[in-house]
């Protein structure tokens, strides 16, 4: 995510934090200021909230560790004011695996609130009548730091299992109804579930909690476009790359100029191109890092000084759906397609768009 300050890396997995997630701290030293507590106070609620997001990044690489079990890589762990996200590179379709996944990350919350239970003696707060209750966590101090801790993990666990996409609970909804009904419709039933309860805890959050209602818009398009995606690679189902792929094209020499790149675009509907020669492809040249270049080199540079070398070449036999998650995910999705080191075609996310629109309606 654009804007995050880098952490570090755990277990080959980077750890960072949103741009946006500064704006809690303020937020949290404005409301107990607001109601009139003083710089203690201030101290403990804001080390309250990097206690919690810290059980946040456990909670993610319960997700993240678990994945990696079944080979499932994860870029990044990022920090939000909601909560964290792990970027994993897929979801797993085993509904075995989709489900132990799920639930890895809420594991590590009850592991955490059990700790905190054996070591903490926190029958002292269990054993007390309401009203002086109320009073003892008034406000976080040191008395009650842990057992606000320990309520937060439960809570994080309850909240994260209903069976709302993108929450845990939703996919392990999914992966129980899978095992009967098969994933689509899984997904479509686990989808329309899930922004059920987007609208309810969106209604509840505009009259209770402002930032329940943002989470809860967060849930409904996230299962919105969970099942957009699970519907897009059925329709991708049997068909392969070669079936997608666009096989005229404009292809770059090495020794051509960025004033060549320039002439292509503004005569052509090309943004990207595929640099090639006799020895097969050589590099890719994206229309995004154009600008930068011919600032920096000058219109009569030649692309092989600035083509992009790092690319992943797809083959014509590749099966379409996992061709169309790997342009998904990829930061730049512009592939060209080679068979025996000759170059046959190229494929964009666009390309494959237009080719779903087209299935779609033939399919109806």
């Amino acid at each position: 995510m654009n804007g995050s300050l880098q952490l570090g890396r755990v277990a080959g997995i980077k750890v960072q934090i949103h741009w946006t997630f500064w704006f809690l701290i303020p937020f949290v030293i404005f409301l107990v200021l607001s109601r009139g507590g003083d710089f203690e106070e201030v101290l403990w609620s804001t080390g309250f909230i990097l206690a919690l997001f810290a059980c946040v990044v456990l909670h993610e690489f319960g997700h993240a560790l678990t994945a990696k079990i079944y080979d499932i890589e994860t870029r990044s762990i990022t920090l939000l004011p909601i909560g964290g996200v792990a970027n994993m590179i897929e979801i797993p379709e085993d509904p075995k695996a989709e489900f132990l996944v799920a639930i890895g990350g809420p594991i590590v919350n009850v592991v955490i609130a059990l700790l905190i239970y054996l070591i903490v003696p926190l029958e002292i707060f269990f054993n007390q009548d309401p009203e002086t209750l109320q009073e003892e966590l008034s406000v976080i101090s040191g008395h009650n730091f842990l057992f606000y801790l320990f309520t937060a993990n439960i809570a994080l666990v309850l909240f994260n299992m209903l069976p709302a996409f993108p929450l845990d609970g939703g996919r392990v909804a999914r992966a129980l109804l899978s095992i009967k009904m098969g994933r689509v419709k899984a997904t479509q039933t686990a989808a329309a579930l899930g922004k059920f309860l987007a609208i309810a805890l969106f209604v509840i959050g505009i009259f209770f909690n402002f930032i329940l209602a943002l989470i809860a818009i967060f849930i409904y398009f996230g299962a919105e476009s969970e099942n957009m995606m699970v519907m897009q690679l059925n329709l991708l189902q049997d068909y392969k790359v070669k079936d997608a792929m666009i096989t005229r094209f404009t292809v770059l020499n090495p020794d051509d100029t960025l004033n060549d790149v320039v002439q292509h675009i503004l005569n052509t509907t090309e943004r990207d191109f595929v640099v090639a020669n006799e020895s097969g492809v050589q590099g890719i040249v994206f229309m995004a890092d154009l600008l930068e270049s011919i600032n920096r080199f000058g219109y009569s540079t030649e692309v092989s000084e600035i083509m992009n070398k790092e690319f992943e070449p797809l083959k014509p036999d590749d099966p379409l759906p996992q061709a169309y998650r790997k342009i998904r995910r990829a930061q730049k999705n512009f592939f060209p397609v080679v068979d025996n080191q000759k170059l046959q075609g190229i494929i964009d996310v666009k390309n494959i768009d237009e080719f779903l629109k087209f299935k779609a309606a033939f399919k109806q």
